[in-house]
């Protein structure tokens, strides 16, 4: 049946009730309904799935949507059923239905009644089902989620990749493609392995304007800073994906305790409890989910707005895509992500187990995450060059809702340092993707540098007076700016393009910015102080470094030992005025606020009053109970003499990690006494010698005493003997 225009408007307003269609979406039913192969890129919001739900509803015959997930089928087949007085309008076809349930499946299927009918890939692969369904009319089938055919695409399912074969068995029926994600690279993988190379392609802008994308620094205050960011977003409704299980837990658990309504959302969770805080969260019982990736695609949540990275996802396309789920309405969306590389080396790590094709993959998808967090450029250029998309980001709509937009780092000429680069591009004969191009430019030799011998080559170490963070920089924002390319056949390697050729010939200026530094302190655990949403108040923090350096002096102890710099970062951030909130204070425990902490509260209390100070009202950010229990067992078997390997392996840890828990107890305000251990280790004399060293020192770093002491003592031995000194000396 093939529709004339003002049908297909009559059909909208009568199924959907609206009376206009939007951005592509009425060239693509129009695609559709004339039986064309057809192939939708439309992110997330765009109104993808009305794009095949309207054509299956006016046509003859049953449309098959082949879907990735059950939780997706569920809440399509329920909006469908909602247009219509009859529920056999709509049914999925997977693995959670009874026999009595596909018999009515197919019942209707047969009488007509079945528009659509939504499966799982490996549903289409069982013989009684394919049976059935090349004896029905078939009006068409749509592929949802069609990045996961791609092995780019960041869903690998192999069952997608054998979809083609399946859908010729059931005859001559059109192919309609859809996904919300994709890079030149997935679309061309797609187009390839649907066999559907004539397809008529429909491409909508990849620019989401409501959005704002920042990038912070991941620090041990995590939790505090996403607290402090959900109490300034009262009421909203957000969502916060984590990488596992446990740690979506762990969050969600954290933000019961502190008074905000979220509840987890994981694969891990039965059936019902997940479709149960799915709904809670759809009907607004509850404000926040802390989920892995399993939970969104298709969440149909208009008014998300926020959605935080708790940790940096394996690709931009799963960014883009969760991202994307935030602000759907046109309203307010901001998008917050968390960025540490030990992250990065955690999700190395898990891909070194793969076949090394998907290493090698996996290894260049995470290089573009780790562009993304560092680059300083607009992060929305960025993000839709990765697309295919070019954006101004002068005056392209939503040029300025990002973080580095909105505090831009200064730029530098660069021009003579791009000939440079392109020329070297050019000289090593496309050979190279970006991290040789930048070890031949500084001179560094590698496996494969050494294999095309470029290091004897007179351009080999040209631009080693910059350095390899700066050629970083640099590569990011030419590739950017369209003077080089990444080959699609050879993913990573890098050529210089036409317009970069004209540059050679014709250089102009050319400003750059470095990139950001995510340094994050060797001793992170108890080094790290939350420097996210707010900054530390700098008049205070100098009254609170003088007060320290008095009370030090007056103990003779150095002033580290009283209260450190984090803490008194924490204090100048959140102001506390009594002893009790002191002791949630990061750092400091409530043996250490009733030491030292009361002249301190007295000043700020001073401050506070005198400056009209109004303070953050999440002061106490409760910790869940399991650390607690930790710290408990830790304190009573050291007080029992217990080996600390011992007391390490009893709690899952290594010995890094029980150190740095016995570092959080002695600085929080605890006494621990290891001497026993301490006494296996180092002789009288060696202890002394280090305590001296402490007690002199002006910092308590471990680098810093590591170099003083020259190979005399490791690591380890140190930081015993720092808690041992912190332990005496400040408890």
């Amino acid at each position: 049946m093939n529709l004339n225009e003002i049908d297909i408007h009559k059909e909208l307003k009568k199924y959907f009730g609206f009376s206009q269609f939007k951005g592509l979406q009425e060239q693509v039913i129009k695609s559709i309904l004339s039986k064309q192969n057809t192939f939708v890129i439309m992110p997330t919001g765009g109104g993808k799935s009305l794009c095949y739900q309207l054509p299956a509803l006016v046509q003859h015959g049953t449309a098959i949507v082949v879907s990735p997930l059950i939780a997706l089928m569920k809440n399509q087949v329920d909006a469908i059923r909602s247009l219509s007085s009859e529920n056999g309008i709509a049914h999925v076809l997977n693995s959670s239905l009874t026999k009595t349930e596909i018999a009515q499946v197919k019942k209707d299927i047969t009488s007509g009644l079945t528009k659509l009918l939504y499966v799982a890939p490996e549903s289409l692969t069982k013989e009684e089902y394919l049976n059935f369904l090349q004896n029905v009319p078939i009006s068409f089938v749509a592929i949802d989620e069609a990045h996961c055919i791609s092995e780019w695409g960041h869903d690998f399912r192999p069952e997608y990749r054998n979809l083609r074969n399946i859908i010729k068995l059931l005859g001559d029926v059109p192919v309609i493609g859809l996904t919300a994600t994709a890079t030149p690279k997935v679309q061309e993988d797609i187009l390839k392995n649907l066999d559907m190379s004539d397809a008529t392609t429909f491409k909508a802008s990849f620019n989401r304007p409501n959005l704002y994308y920042e990038v912070r620094t991941k620090t041990t205050n995590i939790e505090s800073d996403i607290i402090r960011f959900i109490k300034l977003h009262k009421g909203k409704s957000g969502i916060i994906y984590c990488l596992s299980r446990k740690k979506v837990e762990a969050i969600a658990e954290v933000l019961q305790v502190n008074g905000i309504s979220a509840v987890p959302y994981h694969a891990g969770l039965d059936a019902k409890t997940r479709a149960k805080h799915q709904d809670m969260f759809l009907m607004e019982d509850v404000d926040v989910v802390v989920a892995t990736i399993a939970f969104g695609m298709g969440i149909d949540k208009p008014d998300v707005r926020f959605v935080i990275h708790h940790d940096i996802p394996k690709s931009l396309e799963s960014y883009y895509q969760e991202t994307g789920r935030g602000g759907r309405d046109g309203g307010e969306g901001h998008c917050l992500a968390y960025y540490s590389y030990k992250d990065v080396e955690k999700l190395e790590k898990f891909l070194s187990g793969k076949p090394v094709a998907e290493q090698e993959i996996g290894f260049a998808l995470l290089q573009e995450v780790v562009a993304y967090a560092e680059t300083s450029m607009s992060r929305r250029k960025f993000l839709l060059h990765y697309f295919g998309e070019e954006f101004n980001s002068e005056t392209g709509d939503g040029a300025d809702m990002d973080d580095n937009v909105r505090n831009p780092k200064t730029k530098v000429e660069a021009q003579k340092q791009v000939v440079k680069l392109l020329q070297t591009v050019q000289d090593t004969k496309y050979l190279y993707k970006s991290k040789e191009v930048i070890y031949t430019l500084i001179g560094r030799v590698n496996a494969m540098i050494k294999a095309y011998r470029t290091d004897t080559q007179p351009f080999f170490g040209t631009g080693k007076d910059f350095e390899e963070r700066y050629w970083m920089a640099l590569i990011r924002q030419v590739l950017v700016d369209g003077l080089l390319s990444k080959d699609i056949e050879t993913y990573g390697i890098i050529k210089v393009t036409p317009k970069g050729l004209d540059y050679m010939k014709n250089p102009v200026s050319f400003l750059m910015s470095e990139d950001h530094e995510y340094n994050e302190t060797e001793d992170e655990a108890i080094v790290t102080a939350s420097k996210s949403s707010g900054t530390a108040d700098e008049t205070l923090m100098k009254m609170l470094r003088d007060l320290r350096k008095k009370v030090a002096k007056k103990l003779s102890v150095p002033p580290f030992v009283v209260f450190q710099d984090p803490s008194l970062e924490d204090m100048a951030l959140k102001y506390p005025i009594s002893l009790n909130e002191l002791g949630n204070i990061h750092g400091v425990g409530e043996g250490k606020a009733k030491k030292y902490g009361k002249e301190f509260v007295e000043l700020i209390g001073r401050y506070v009053d005198e400056n009209d100070i109004i303070r953050p009202d999440d002061l106490v950010v409760k910790s869940t109970g399991a650390n607690s229990a930790n710290k408990l067992y830790i304190i009573q078997n050291i007080d029992r003499k217990l080996s600390l390997q011992d007391i390490a392996s009893a709690k899952g840890m290594n010995m890094d990690a029980l150190i740095k828990e016995m570092e959080q107890i002695v600085y929080s305000g605890t006494k621990l006494n290891i001497k026993y251990w301490i006494d296996d280790m180092l002789d009288d004399d060696q202890q002394e010698e280090i305590y001296d060293y402490f007690m002199e020192s002006e910092s308590d770093d471990i680098e810093q005493a590591l170099k003083e002491f020259d190979g005399d003592y490791d690591i380890d031995e140190l930081r015993f003997m720092r808690i041992k000194f912190i332990s005496e000396v400040a408890n």
